[in-house]
């Protein structure tokens, strides 16, 4: 199987986008989870049901609301663009808000269960020998929690590759800006005879989000044996 020159600058944005997309989400994703596991506060359940409501949503709504918010004539847009000439919507960095919010509930998720797994009764020895909540957390917390940062990193990347209706309704379908693999598939599914095209392109989304999930699978499996090897 070839790719054309076309196919592979598809294919380049597609990673592109996904791997901005779960940098930028990375660090919301780990203090929301943390704050979901660790703290109890009114609001709570309000605030993990807003993390999680992208998950049941449609897409295009999410979209509609990034629309509203970060277009030119929102509230935050207008400011980024007025303030510093940002703006998002029709480029492949609206591409990437896009994918990173549709990312956000499968990364907390993923992040939630690691650092709920942390024991607590070892922060609460590592205080009592001194450690300020800064340092037990860097040196206990943070660590033991990292595989699952690397698993809810590869579920975001995977989630992102595989974006559409968001990205649609905020950044558009632009060639060489915002056509990403799901919207090139849905492009070339309008024109007659681009079939071979299109089984092309769905192999490279298929083998890379597979290659994600597989790789998100075996970090949660030795997590969970290191932490059996601990216990």
């Amino acid at each position: 199987m070839s790719l054309t020159a076309a196919e592979w600058t598809i294919v380049a944005l597609s990673l592109k986008v996904s791997v901005v997309a779960v940098l930028v989400t990375l660090p919301v994703s780990y203090g929301l989870a943390w704050l979901i596991a660790r703290r109890r506060f009114p609001g709570r359940m309000l605030l993990d049901a807003l993390v999680h409501l992208p998950l049941v949503l449609p897409p295009v709504v999410t979209g509609w609301l990034l629309l509203i918010l970060l277009g030119r004539g929102g509230a935050i847009g207008g400011w980024l663009y007025d303030t510093f000439g940002i703006t998002l919507v029709f480029n492949w960095t609206g591409a990437a808000v896009a994918a990173g919010v549709m990312a956000l509930p499968l990364m907390v998720r993923a992040m939630r269960l690691s650092i709920e797994a942390v024991d607590r009764r070892l922060v609460g020895a590592a205080r009592t020998l001194g450690a300020t909540p800064l340092r037990a957390f860097l040196t206990i917390t943070l660590p033991l929690s990292l595989p699952g940062i690397a698993a809810g990193a590869m579920l975001g990347f995977a989630r992102s590759l595989g974006e559409f209706g968001a990205t649609i309704t905020f950044a558009a379908n632009i060639e060489g800006e915002t056509r990403t693999l799901p919207l090139a598939i849905y492009s070339q599914l309008q024109v007659p005879g681009s079939e071979d095209a299109v089984a092309r392109l769905a192999v490279i989304a298929i083998v890379l989000s597979l290659g994600a999930l597989l790789a998100s699978e075996w970090l949660v499996r030795r997590s969970q044996g290191a932490r059996a090897h601990v216990l």
